[in-house]
Order: structure tokens, then sequence, then C-alpha cells
């Protein structure tokens, strides 16, 4: 392949990035500038030219999307397959190597994955157990997760206590939490990470094995990289020092997850011969949106400068418009929407409505449905992490890991058996006595006379489904499922829309091996859920907006105490994050940038007064159009949208994307069609004339 056909569509300091190969690289680059591309590029380009085996590049990017994207188009630019290269996730890369390695450490190589489920189920049962407030799960795994991104063991940790404060107390819950996930047989997500770079610090020899497999290192989003992965880099690369990274430190927003934004600035400190590229050249917004949302990012201090430019033009201006409450603000977005719509300018999927916290997302819904708006929330939850999928995923781990406690724990009465907790407190003990997993401490109060035998009999029927699942052999994971259903009777009297989330997890479950399957689904975030659907508008937080890309972007409650947060506003570091949220926000838009604040929000069953947000007085009005009065009463009639009649039936309705034809004005396509007082009106779009709202009563209109 010529290195013009790699090159191909690629600006000066992008190349110039995909072909430095000698020595570390950091490409500064930001928001669509085209960093996937680089790194997707300049894989291609050590395979191509610089003879490197596909398997010997260790490339890292932080979702499977991306992953799969970028191992697509290397198999097309390299004409080469591609499938057991090292392109993945962190977690899936570590994964990959302690199941070959992770003996070293006193594991077993079939080794469970918690999730972040597992992980609070794990640690209510700790916190139950040590008696302390069980309401407390949810920060103590969070604080763990934290410990474990900064690669402090439990016993380090206990070491910095006075032994009297809360920390003690988390301290005793973290040694606990590791000691019980050893007996599982079991790692966390964070364990991954931290098991690997402990692994090859205390392995000289694996460490060599690893850096002489992989002569070369691929980062991608390096910004949002916490210690703990930013260290196994280091490792990979000691022996090199052939290491390319790309990101953006204006867009670290992980913060919360553990992510440290200073890891750029340690890249040039820790590889003082690196060669720094800047991609200042933007692909996918406006100036002025670049302009706007430049203006806002340039304010935090300890940033590496960049100053965004395209050659899309100015375009609009970034819209602001202030409101007296949120059902107006709501009523506007949606009315902007549907206007836009109609014009044919956008279809509904162009749209995204971005929003700090969830609870701002109930006015927007209402005002969406009240013009019949189709939208779609992106709740950021995965579709593995659902009830009925995590019970049926449990089956098939505690049939391939007896010791896994926390599968245990979640099926022993799921579908309901009438297990009983006293009956499951005595299996507890008997582990707990013997330091066994439940599943054998089970068999043990089996053959004990301490239980009635209509309760034996229950447990053995349960024992011996889990044992059948164990020794069968199946040749797919969907073979697997379906007999688990079968045998268990789950999907007896169950919902409709559980059941076809079960039939869609055996139909995701077909052509794939057990093995093979478990390790998708356990390496899947909790995070990586839904997606945008064609047809809709995207509803969604900031955090779950990154990565993504829309003609036209709507961020609502731009205001004091939402954006930036109110728990943020104290702390330096968390407002310079809340800065970086809102420039990711609004650099996702390509055309259209709308920021919209009120008066008056009512926020936890409160109404209260807002003011504009901070992050407002750093804008150019240059590059924005502001309406800074509160719209009057008056108006406010004028953005209420009328409420649509109910659809008509099938028969008569005009369907919305189908094509009419007008005696005069020929063939056009049907925007909108609704009641209005027994008569059927329809706009539509003719490309000759453009929008027309019409009566059906007085024009006739032939269906296509």
């Amino acid at each position: 392949m010529a290195k013009e056909v790699l090159l191909e569509d690629t600006n000066s300091l992008q190349r110039e990035a995909i072909l430095h190969t000698k020595g570390p690289l950091l490409v500064l680059a930001g928001a669509g500038s085209g960093k996937t591309r680089v790194i997707t590029c300049k894989f291609a380009h050590l395979v191509k030219k610089k003879k490197f085996v596909p398997a010997s590049i260790f490339t890292v990017t932080f979702s499977h999307k991306t992953a799969d994207e970028m191992r697509e188009r290397i198999s097309q630019l390299t004409e080469s397959d591609v499938r057991n290269t090292w392109i993945g996730t962190f977690h899936s890369q570590c994964n990959r190597i302690l199941r070959k390695e992770i003996k070293a450490l006193g594991y077993k190589s079939d080794f469970s994955i918690y999730d972040e489920d597992d992980q609070c189920n794990l640690i209510r049962h700790i916190l139950k157990e040590l008696n302390i407030y069980e309401a407390l799960y949810k920060g103590v795994s969070s604080r763990i997760g934290i410990l474990k991104a900064s690669l402090i063991s439990p016993e380090e940790f206990l070491s910095q206590g006075d032994g009297f404060s809360f920390d003690e107390k988390l301290g005793r819950v973290y040694l606990k939490y590791q000691d019980e996930l050893k007996r599982c047989n079991a790692l966390d997500f964070d364990d991954l990470i931290m098991s690997t770079v402990r692994l090859f610090e205390e392995s000289p020899d694996i460490l060599k094995k690893y850096t002489a497999l992989f002569p070369y290192i691929l980062v991608d989003e390096f910004q949002d990289t916490n210690k703990a992965q930013y260290r196994l880099l280091q490792l990979l690369s000691s022996a090199h020092k052939s290491i390319c990274v790309a990101g953006d430190d204006d867009q670290s927003i992980c913060k919360f997850r553990g992510a440290e934004v200073n890891n750029i600035l340690s890249f040039e400190k820790d590889f003082p011969e690196a060669t720094i590229i800047k991609l200042e050249q933007n692909y996918r917004s406006t100036q002025n949106i670049l302009d706007v949302s430049g203006a806002v990012i340039e304010k935090n201090p300890d940033r590496e400068p960049k100053k965004l430019w395209t050659d899309k033009g100015c375009g609009d201006k970034v819209c602001y418009c202030r409101f007296n409450t949120e059902d107006e603000e709501s009523r506007y977005v949606a009315r902007t929407i549907k206007d836009l719509y109609l014009k044919n300018n956008y279809e509904y999927d162009n749209f995204a409505i971005l929003y700090r916290i969830n609870l701002q997302a109930r006015a927007i819904e209402d005002a969406l449905r009240e013009e019949d708006i189709p939208y779609h929330v992106i709740s950021g939850t995965s579709f593995y992490h659902r009830r009925e999928i995590k019970d049926l995923l449990s089956y098939m781990r505690i049939a391939l890991n007896h010791n896994d406690n926390v599968s245990m724990r979640r099926i022993i009465n799921s579908p309901p058996r009438g297990i009983g907790a006293s009956t499951i407190s005595k299996i507890e003990q008997e582990a707990k006595k013997n330091s066994v997993g439940l599943f054998a401490a089970m068999n043990t109060v089996l053959k004990s006379n301490s239980i009635a035998p209509s309760l034996k009999e229950k447990l053995q029927d349960f024992v011996k489904v889990i044992n059948t699942l164990s020794a069968a052999t199946y040749k797919t994971a969907a073979d697997m499922l379906k007999d688990i259903v079968e045998r268990t009777g789950y999907i007896e009297d169950i919902e409709e829309e559980r059941l076809q989330n079960i039939m869609e997890l055996i139909t995701s479950a077909e052509n794939v091996s057990v093995k093979d399957f478990l390790e998708k689904v356990s390496l899947t975030p909790p995070t990586s859920g839904d997606v945008p659907r064609k047809s809709s508008v995207s509803m969604m937080t900031l955090h779950c907006a990154k990565g993504l890309e829309f003609p036209v972007v709507f961020i609502v409650g731009v205001e004091e105490g939402i954006l930036p947060y109110f728990k943020a506003i104290e702390e330096q570091s968390e407002m310079q994050e809340e800065r970086r949220l809102f420039y990711v926000g609004m650099t996702r838009a390509k055309d259209i940038l709308c920021l919209n604040g009120v008066k008056k929000r009512k926020l936890y069953s409160k109404v209260q007064d807002q003011e504009p947000s901070r992050f407002l007085v750093d804008i150019p009005k240059t590059c924005c159009q502001w309406v800074e009065k509160a719209v009057p009463q008056e108006s406010a009639m004028a953005l209420k949208p009328t409420r649509l009649a109910p659809k008509l039936s099938a028969a008569h309705a005009y369907i919305v994307g189908s094509k009419v034809k007008h005696p005069a004005w020929g063939v056009g396509i049907v925007r909108d069609c609704h009641e209005d007082g027994g008569d059927t009106k329809v706009t539509v779009n003719f490309p000759s004339v453009g929008l027309k709202r019409l009566s059906v009563r007085h024009v006739h209109l032939e269906k296509m």
C-alpha cells in the first residue's frame, strides 16, 4: 500500500504524528481534531511501512465500540486479519494478560470479574457483617475504586490511618473486601489494572516477556488514564520508550473515576525526550462554536494551550436564552426542534439535549411528548446490568466458578425457591467456619440433619441444577442460556419486557463460546449502555455525551448550582472539571449550539431562584446571540405548543416520511400529520416550493 493512501485526507500535523516512529510521542489533540484517526493510521503505517507484526503493537482506547471500529479500519488499511491483535480497552488487555499469568499472584486463571453491581453487593454484605451502616455501600465502593486507581492497597491505606476515624473503618472494609474477592477467585474492574501492575512489578521475568512482545505502544484518550493505567504504560514501555499517546487535557471529565488529567503533564516529565505535536484543526464544529467553547476552557489553569480552528466557516452564532421557568425552557427547546425538523433541515436523530443532572430530564420529556417528538434517554446503564440479565449471567458464572459467592447470593432465590434468610445465614456461618465458598458450605449443610426435609429438597434441587450446568458441555453460550432458563423455570410468569431482554441476550450469545461470551459481558462497563437511536432526539447527561457528536445541541440549565454543580463550587480542582464538562458538551455540536437557563427551577421539591452560570461571563458576545431577559409571562404562551390531537387511524393518516404527490407542486415528503376539527392537516416539503401546510379536505394529495 502506498504511503499516500495511508495519509489520504490528513493535514500536515496529522501526517507528522503518523510518520513519527522513533521515541515517545505526545499528540495533544483538540476536540474533533481526529486523534483516533491518527492512532488508527499510525498502526497501519507501522505494519505496512515499518514491518511491525500486527500482534506486536499494544493499542488501548477507552471503549469497546472505538476498539471495534479501530480494528475494522486497520484491517481495511493493512489488508490483513487483525482479530487476534492487542487492540482493546485497558481492562480487556489486562484481563488477557492475567488469564495467562495470574497464577503468579495466587489466583486461578478462571477467575470471575465483578462489575459495579457485584462490588456493591459484596460491600453491603461486609458492612452488615462488620456492623457498619449498610447505606454507606455506594460511597465505600467509590472510595475503594479510587484507592485502587491510585495503586493504594488495603495495608498501605490502613498504615496511614489514626485508628479512630471513619477512614480506619474504610480500611477494614477494604481489607475484608479484598480477602473475600480472593476467596471467591474474583477480581473487580479496578483489580484488573492494579493486579497487572503488581504482576509486572513483582515478576521482572514476566515484565520482560511483555516488553519484548510489545515493541510499540499506542494510547487513545490518554487524558482519561488514572495512576494505575499510567503506571502500566510506563512499565510496558520501560525497555524501549516507543510509545505514542494521544489525548486532550481539556476533555478530561472522569475525575470521579480516578482519572488524572495531570498524566499529560507528567508524560512530558517522565519522557523528557518526547516529541509533542498539537492538533488544532477541528473537523466537527463551526468557528463560532469553537470560539465560544475555547473562551470558556482557556480560563482553566495548568492546561496545554490550544487554539482550535476550522475551515467550515463561522456558522450560526451560539444562542443563549434565559426563561422564567424550566417548563418555558423545555417548551422552547421542543418547539425549536419541531420547527427545524419541519423545515426539513434536520432529522430527529440530529438533535441532542444535554443536562448536568438527571433531575432536569423530567420537564424536557414532558415538552417533547407534548410536541409528539420521538426521543430516547441515554441513561448510561448497560443492557448487561439489567436485573434479569444479571441473574442469568450469575448462573453461568457459578456453574464455571463454584467459589463465586456474589453470584451464589444473587441466584439462590432467583427465581423464588422459598429458601429463607435463616437458612442462608446457616450456610454463611458454615462457609465462614470452614473457610469455604457458599456452594461448598451448602453441600455440607445438606449432609447434616439441621434442616427440615422440605427445605433440604429445595436445596438439593438447586445444587443439582448447578452441578448439571457445570458438568454439561455446550457448543455455544446461547445453548447454555437456554438450558439455564429451562432448568430453573426463570421465565415462568415473567413480564413481557424482561422476557424480550432475555431473548435478546440469547440471540447475542449465538455462535460464541461460553468462555468468550462471559469474558465479553464481564468486561462491558456499566456506562456503556444505550446508544442514540435513529429518528429520535437524544437526551443525556453531559458525562454521557463524551465521544458523541450531533448537528444541533441544546445544553439546558446553564446556571449556578447546576453547571457548575453546587458540590464543586468550593473546590478548585472540581470547578476546573466542571468547566471541562461544559466544554465537552459545547464541542459536541457541529452546526447549532443553544445554551439555556432559567430564573426559577424546581430542584429537590423546592422552587429555587437561579443565577446564570459564571461560565457565561467568559463567552465573547460577538460569537453569541444573547436573550438575557426572562421571557415575559404574556409572551410565554407563544412558546407553548398546541397539544396534538389523537393520531389518525392507519387507514387515513399520512405517515411522516412518506411521499405524496400534489397536482401542481409534484412529489413531496410528509413532515407532520394531525387532525384539526375533523380535517386532516399535513405539512409537506416540496423540493420545488419548500414547506407547505395543507388541508387534505381542500387539496388532493396522492399517496405514493
